[in-house]
């Protein structure tokens, strides 16, 4: 099991990546899943546009994109928009390190099963992200 953190297209440096890498197995054992090779891929908006019109036919912004891959154990690559985040952040007002956890949280529940698109998912999607970062506020 590897959590990995990487950059494409934009400079960037996750803070006490230590403590989020307990933090997102954490999560992935709670949730009764084991944790293959998951990398976090910090990007910019251009990239992120490209893979989101190349992969998925959409030619709009987003702020994640997971592309989970056949394991017995979750594997994936979850793409991270840095400027999408910060804007959100600033949208949400909330503070940046709290949106990308919440994003980073809401790729990982989807490698768990979480879907986002009906009302009730929605609900029970933001309900996981907010235990889990309750969780990640009280280590840090």
């Amino acid at each position: 099991m590897h959590i990995n953190f990487c950059c494409q297209n934009i400079s960037f440096s996750l803070k006490k990546k230590s403590a989020v890498k307990d933090w997102i197995l954490s999560a992935i054992r709670k949730e009764k899943n084991k944790a293959g090779e998951i990398s976090f891929i910090f990007c910019n908006d251009k990239f992120l546009l490209s893979l989101n019109k190349k992969f998925l036919k959409h030619n709009t912004l987003t702020d994640i994109i997971t592309f989970q891959y056949p394991s017995e154990q979750l594997s994936a690559e979850i793409f991270i928009s840095i400027p999408r985040v910060k804007e959100n952040s600033k949208t949400f007002k909330v503070g940046f390190e709290n949106e990308l956890h919440r994003v980073m949280i809401h790729g990982v529940l989807h490698l768990c099963g979480y879907k986002d698109k009906t009302p009730a998912h929605k609900k029970e999607m933001r309900k996981r992200e907010e235990f889990y970062l309750k969780l990640l506020d009280d280590t840090l």
